[in-house]
């Protein structure tokens, strides 16, 4: 069921009980800032009873998403980890592949499934992955058009992050595409380009799932490796996760590890296209990047929200949230809290404090990824800064993802000055 598209032009005439802002279509047009301003500033714990995915609640200041992110006992994730999905469970068929993983469980179980996948993205394996990311990252630069017109997306976001996830699951590098299509496939919605139902988007998954359970075999029958499907095949903790477990965690990695990464590394070419001024800092100093990265990340938010089931009666600036209640933890509002983050809604480069964002979660469901995605964005622009590039123009607006979950850029035509 589709969300009925509000008229945002002026987000201040919208009655309070009538803002919605679970519209995919929103986040694609870009119009969801002025509601989320307004909501912050009249009704920061905001009750909408009728949209799409039911009645949910709306936590949209800093410090609010930061109390709820932080207490799994009052607000789980064991009830699904994206609380405005009810309709990928409702519209899909009745054995629909689970891709639920350990971000949607609870202690202990969340804590026995997040330890098997730890090593993957230990700082040890990072550090071995950095020389081929940058080797990588130099020959795609080194190749692109100067002066010509380009899609930055498909050619340097999407071949940087999809050439790093094959390597880390050790995945054919001539069949990365498939990895973006499956990435895709996960984080789509019927009619959105990618799938047209959801009984094809279930199909899509089950042959997904059977490839990957596969590589687990063949990864078995082989001497241990540092790739992440071999670590979950040899791993003593692992030998009795299910399939659907197995599968899970794998398929969220592969979002975390290319959507989001891919994401920030596109927004912030336009960050820095809209903010000539941040550009400059950055080439004349080139070791702002420290900075430059954990603000692209705020800036940009690759992960619109996350979404939990509460657990009992919870009280929140006068608001009861109810035992069984859904919220959205907009993470997306709370980077653009002014009473949390001085100048929100300005990219600079050199905030004194440019950690303090959500994008990555807090508490136990912290991204685990969050280290693989910094060092992927720093050595891009430590790239970038070696090259006599005079800026990069982008010459049209992006064009964003049709999805509530994901803050998605899908093209962006740009132009390199030298």
């Amino acid at each position: 069921m589709a969300t009925q598209a509000l008229d945002t032009s002026d987000p201040y005439a919208i009655p309070l009980d009538k803002i919605d802002v679970s519209d995919p279509g929103m986040y694609q047009r870009d119009e969801h800032w002025g509601l989320f301003k307004r909501l912050r500033e009249e009704d920061p714990v905001h009750y909408c009873a009728d949209s799409a995915y039911g009645p949910y609640w709306s936590i949209t200041k800093y410090h609010d998403i930061l109390e709820a992110d932080s207490n799994f006992k009052a607000f789980s994730s064991d009830h699904g980890a994206i609380a405005l999905d009810s309709e990928r469970i409702t519209g899909a068929t009745e054995d629909a592949t689970s891709i639920a993983s350990f971000i949607s469980m609870d202690p202990p179980k969340h804590d026995v499934q997040r330890k098997i996948v730890t090593p993957a993205v230990a700082p040890s394996n990072i550090a071995r992955l950095e020389g081929l990311m940058r080797e990588r990252t130099k020959r795609i630069l080194d190749s692109v058009p100067i002066g010509e017109d380009f899609d930055w997306v498909s050619t340097v976001s999407i071949e940087l992050t999809l050439m790093m996830l094959a390597n880390l699951i050790d995945y054919p590098l001539e069949e990365r595409a498939q990895l973006k299509n499956w990435s895709d496939i996960i984080s789509g919605t019927p009619g959105d380009g990618v799938v047209e139902s959801w009984e094809q988007r279930d199909r899509e998954l089950k042959i997904m799932a059977g490839a990957f359970l596969e590589m687990r075999e063949k990864r078995r029958a082989e001497e241990p490796k540092s790739d992440l499907i071999s670590m979950l095949a040899h791993s003593p903790f692992a030998q009795d996760m299910s399939m659907v477990d197995y599968v899970a965690n794998v398929t969220t990695l592969i979002v975390g590890g290319n959507d989001t990464t891919r994401n920030s590394m596109s927004g912030g070419v336009l960050a820095f296209h809209e903010n000539p001024g941040e550009w400059a800092k950055f080439k004349a100093n080139p070791d702002l990047v420290d900075s430059l990265v954990p603000e692209t990340i705020r800036y940009q938010t690759p992960v619109l929200f996350m979404g939990r089931l509460a657990t009992q009666d919870v009280e929140m600036r006068g608001k009861i949230i109810r035992k069984g209640d859904k919220i959205a933890m907009w993470y997306i509002s709370g980077n653009r809290d002014e009473e949390a983050i001085e100048n929100a809604d300005s990219f600079i480069i050199d905030r004194e404090r440019p950690r303090q964002h959500l994008s990555f979660g807090f508490g136990i469901h912290r991204c685990l990824g969050n280290r693989l995605a910094e060092m992927q964005l720093r050595v891009l622009w430590e790239e970038v800064a070696k090259k006599d590039w005079n800026h990069i123009e982008v010459l049209a607006p992006p064009t964003r993802s049709y999805s509530n979950n994901l803050r998605g850029i899908d093209a962006m035509p740009v132009r390199i000055h030298a």
